[in-house]
């Protein structure tokens, strides 16, 4: 489901990490979703937990099931509360392993620009809820500068270096994930910016924190001492500290929502 240079082999590191983000928007999302209490719920590329167990406490559904394919994030995300309830597989967006019309709910938080044919995940989630229920998404806007590690993404990619991310970023725009749920005959499509803002005690917080896991982690790794040092410095001249030393920055991210057509 992603490309094998971008490994997610560290749930702690991930949590810490994007773990943190998710849930700050997966709060908005839920909030504008206003989904009932009691549903059975699927979180496709539910990776280490963070959103199922955001789900979990502000839901209450009776079943979810969470797909994944690395077996590290799932070990985490055994770990914690969440487990009580939902239950943890391996699995392909692109193949679920479940019946069609199983659940009330589908979910991909920050998956879709994973997956290989993101038209074919959409299909697949919409398969496995009943008529009536609900598939929807967020992920971060990468081609609009969305992604909370764009700061550094950015000044890498000014000195002329590579810069590793998701294998289908434009999936995460607004009118192709608009296009992908239309296109999966999913009724009553709408879509939504989500912003949302975090505060690091001080630059060496967010640059440790921020370079821990996912693809900026080998990307930060293959930087020379010299061009480390100039991203670094551009970076903290670009996320000023405030009187007490903290970093506040905002990341922004699209969401879209669709019922299964009666």
């Amino acid at each position: 489901m992603v490309e094998q240079q971008i490994r997610f082999d560290d749930g702690a590191a991930y949590e810490r990490m994007m773990g943190v983000w998710s849930r700050f928007a997966g709060d908005i999302f839920l909030d504008w979703l206003a989904l009932p209490k009691g549903l059975r719920c699927v979180d496709v590329g539910c990776g280490n937990g963070a959103f199922t167990e955001l789900l979990i406490d502000r839901c209450a559904p009776v079943e979810v099931q969470g797909i994944d394919p690395s077996k590290a994030q799932l070990d985490f995300a055994r770990t914690r509360p969440a487990g009580r309830l939902a239950q943890f597989q391996q699995g392909d967006a692109m193949a679920l392993p479940f019946a069609d019309n199983t659940f009330d709910a589908a979910f991909m938080a920050l998956v879709i620009f994973f997956v290989p044919e993101p038209a074919k995940g959409v299909a697949e989630m919409a398969r496995t809820v009943r008529p009536g229920g609900t598939v929807a998404a967020y992920a971060w806007d990468m081609l609009g500068g969305g992604f909370p590690m764009e700061p550094i993404f950015s000044e890498i990619r000014a000195l002329g270096q590579n810069t590793l991310g998701p294998p289908r970023p434009e999936a995460a725009s607004m009118e192709p994930l608009r296009a992908l749920w239309s296109g999966a005959g999913l009724a009553q499509v709408e879509t939504r910016k989500i912003t949302v803002q975090r505060t690091f005690a001080s630059f060496d917080e967010f640059w440790t924190t921020s370079t821990s896991s996912g693809s900026i982690k080998p990307t930060v790794a293959a930087l020379s001492p010299s061009d480390l040092a100039t991203v670094k410095s551009r970076v903290r001249a670009k996320l000023p500290a405030d009187a007490a030393g903290r970093i506040t920055y905002s990341g922004f991210a699209n969401a879209v929502k669709g019922r299964v057509a009666k």
